[in-house]
């Protein structure tokens, strides 16, 4: 196989590979976010999801890229991991008309009707309307169709540089004997594998087998073999997109491997036992390009016949091959407190509520607190941590909103009426701190790609800071576990004593880049973290505030604020001064020196 052959073969390649990339993409285009919404809403039944997946894939001729958006819809929690295995099975199916479509580029003809179906023919006319609609046609509609038809040109293209390279190897004594080892089942799955894991395309893998086919020196026990494996080999890409997923979406992308896997070992021990036995006299049989796509398709198909009944299984299989932490456990416990049941009994389904908002304020805690570790030591999986847990807290407002609003439209006594007011006015504010949370890592992100580092007096006065942020957030969180107003009380201070030493730190700050003892570059982040320690605070004040506004008459949170900053009594007067004192910067550098 000379140099300007393998040049030729791999010019082939990647027309192909682009002309399908293209052809697509523009599909999908054109389709807008309908597919995403077919595919989300459209999911009830396994056989449903089937034939959505399959009819989707069809359209955007990529199993992977149909299976990348549904590892993104689980991962995001639209979509349960049993609503997405039908889809990809069905995907799996969708895949195999690329082989159909590519069988075009082999019909030929001298003359007649068959001259005008011939793929140059097909392949001109397809490209000059392309063409066409691309460059002089204005509206961006007929821009995507244009794409569409010029992908499919450039693929068609494609095909017949790969069949046309690869033509002379048909006299190739060597080339027939390296093939024959691939009738071998063992080595023929292992070289679909590598060989797609390689392209990250299945398609592109058929469409190469069906071009190397035209020489004549491919028959069935080398196709079957090469063929199981293609499907193996096409998860690659799907695992790689699951990467920094949360663990559902990383059960969907093993969904597509064990789908796979499952029809090639499956198969490959009945075919093969049952030819031991019998002898099939077609294994030796030459075959082309449209056998090829035959082999895919049914292969696929019976696949998901097999497996459709099994549903249920292969999902408490993923959920045993990916196990969920202590902590993810408990996160679903929260969930499933919230019982639809319960909203007829007001008094359970507050109590119910009040566990999961107890969740939702632990986790909100724990993401500032790794945050706050992030500062000191950086790790970009403890960084996707933080903004795995801030999805979740998201959820948690979503689940809670919704539930708590139906609560409002049942019959409820005047302090269960309360009690749901207080919940609706904390959540926001439990949600708000996940964000804060996240805001604060990104900085921590920043200054470690960056290699940024403050001065020792502005990382000084940062922990001093953050002890006081911390001690907020640890009084509102276990005062709303308790309903312990007297924790509640002592927010409020302490707020204060936070907001006033972000304006001292901000202040000192300045002081500091003007005598040049801190740079510029430092001081977006410096601000950026002062911002959010003070939003933290801020909202710490409005959970506790409402809790204390719960028990008074009227419920009114800018009232209790009027009235602590206008009256400030001893009690307020007292802790505002322990907190003082205790947070007080040149008190700990002192400390700090001895």
């Amino acid at each position: 196989m000379g140099i300007t052959m393998i040049l030729s073969l791999l010019s082939g390649i990647a027309l192909f590979l682009f002309g399908m990339s293209l052809m697509g993409d523009g599909l999908k285009r054109v389709a807008g976010n309908k597919l995403e919404l077919i595919l989300y809403r459209l999911t009830n039944t396994p056989v449903k999801g089937v034939l959505l997946g399959a009819g989707v894939t069809a359209i955007i001729q990529s199993s992977s890229a149909t299976t990348v958006m549904v590892v993104g819809f689980v991962n995001s929690g639209m979509m349960k991991v049993s609503q997405a295995i039908g889809i990809i099975m069905g995907a799996n199916i969708g895949t195999s008309i690329t082989g159909w479509i590519l069988c075009l580029s082999y019909v030929e003809g001298s003359g007649g009707i068959a001259q005008l179906l011939s793929t140059v023919t097909i392949s001109a006319i397809v490209a000059i309307i392309g063409i066409i609609f691309k460059m002089f046609v204005k509206k961006q509609v007929y821009h995507e169709v244009g794409d569409i038809m010029l992908g499919f040109s450039i693929l068609m293209v494609g095909m017949q540089n790969m069949s046309g390279a690869v033509a002379p190897l048909r006299e190739s004594e060597r080339f027939v004997n390296a093939l024959t080892m691939f009738s071998n089942p063992l080595a023929g799955i292992l070289a679909g594998i590598l060989f797609t894991a390689v392209l990250q395309s299945a398609s592109a893998s058929v469409g190469i087998l069906q071009a190397l086919s035209v020489t004549g020196t491919i028959n069935f026990a080398t196709a079957l073999p090469i063929t199981m494996g293609i499907g193996v080999g096409a998860s690659c890409p799907v695992l790689l997109s699951s990467i920094g997923t949360n663990k559902n979406g990383k059960r969907t992308a093993l969904v597509y491997l064990l789908n796979d896997l499952f029809g090639m070992v499956v198969w490959s021990v009945v075919f093969y036992t049952v030819h031991a036995v019998v002898r099939f006299d077609f294994m030796e049989m030459t075959v082309g390009p449209v056998a090829i796509a035959t082999i895919n398709t049914v292969f696929r198909m019976a696949t998901t016949l097999v497996l459709l009944p099994w549903i249920k299984w292969i999902e408490r299989l993923v959920f045993w091959l990916v196990k969920d932490a202590g902590e993810d456990s408990e996160e679903l416990a929260d969930f499933e407190l919230l019982e639809e049941r319960f909203l007829a009994y007001p008094a359970i389904a507050i109590n119910q509520s009040h566990k999961a908002m107890n969740g939702m304020a632990k986790n909100a805690r724990k993401n500032i607190e790794r945050a706050f570790l992030l500062m000191e030591h950086y790790s970009q999986d403890k960084f996707q941590e933080i903004l795995e847990k801030e999805n979740l807290i998201d959820k948690y407002e979503d689940r809670l909103g919704t539930y708590l609003m139906q609560l409002t439209g049942t019959a409820m006594n005047v302090n269960q009426t309360k009690q749901v007011s207080k919940f609706l006015h904390t959540l926001s504010d439990f949600e708000r701190l996940g964000d804060h949370a996240e805001n604060i890592a990104r900085v921590a992100k920043e200054l470690y790609e960056k290699d940024m580092e403050f001065s020792e007096r502005a990382r000084y006065e940062l922990d001093v800071l953050q002890s006081a942020v911390q001690e907020i957030l640890d009084l509102t969180v276990d005062a709303f576990y308790e309903d312990d107003l007297e924790s509640a009380v002592k927010v409020e201070p302490l707020r204060n004593v936070i907001s006033i030493l972000c304006d001292e730190l901000k202040g000192k700050h300045i002081t500091r880049l003007r005598t040049g003892k801190c740079k510029l570059k430092q001081s977006f982040a410096f601000n950026d973290l002062l911002n959010n320690f003070e939003r933290v605070a801020a909202h710490c004040s409005n959970i506790a505030v409402a809790m204390i506004e719960l028990e008074a008459e009227d419920f009114g949170t800018h009232a209790y604020l009027r009235n602590v900053k206008g009256v400030k009594n001893a009690g307020y007067n007292r802790q505002f001064e322990v907190y003082e004192k205790k947070y007080d910067i040149s008190k700990f550098k002192k400390s700090k020196k001895k």
